[in-house]
């Protein structure tokens, strides 16, 4: 396969940049975007799924430290991934984002700063790799 690079002679007009402000200067600024929802094509949503996974009938195990239960499904955009609680996180095929809207009970959830604080928050940061206990 050879990329091929095309030219054009059409022009684009830049978009209007917005002001940058700093984060805590206006309070009206900084409530909007505490408040605002987490969704749309750049967020990353999380669910907890303390049971055993099946997929197609085949239970989930968790190559590093062999777990069959206690995942945290982690989607953004059609990916969806398998987080156990020892830190190993694998891309999930199996599982499409119709089934991750599936076991997401209700629109509102808790937002975190970042992944790694939501991950640090709910235990899923590796902190308890080997202590699975079955």
């Amino acid at each position: 396969m050879t990329l091929v690079l095309r030219t054009t002679t059409r022009t684009t007009k830049p978009a209007p940049a917005l002001p940058v402000l700093p984060f805590g200067t206006d309070p009206l600024l900084q409530l909007q975007a505490e408040t605002r929802r987490a969704d749309g094509p750049g967020a990353i949503r999380c669910v907890g799924h303390s049971r055993e996974l099946a997929l197609r009938g085949i239970p989930v195990m968790c190559p590093a430290c062999r777990a069959r239960r206690d995942w945290l499904l982690i989607n953004h955009g059609r990916n969806v991934w398998v987080r156990c609680r020892c830190g190993n996180q694998w891309l999930e095929p199996e599982i499409s984002r119709a089934d991750f809207d599936a076991l997401v009970g209700g629109p509102h959830g808790t937002t975190y700063p970042s992944v790694e604080a939501g991950l640090a928050a709910l235990g899923f940061d590796g902190v308890f790799a080997g202590i699975y206990v079955e």
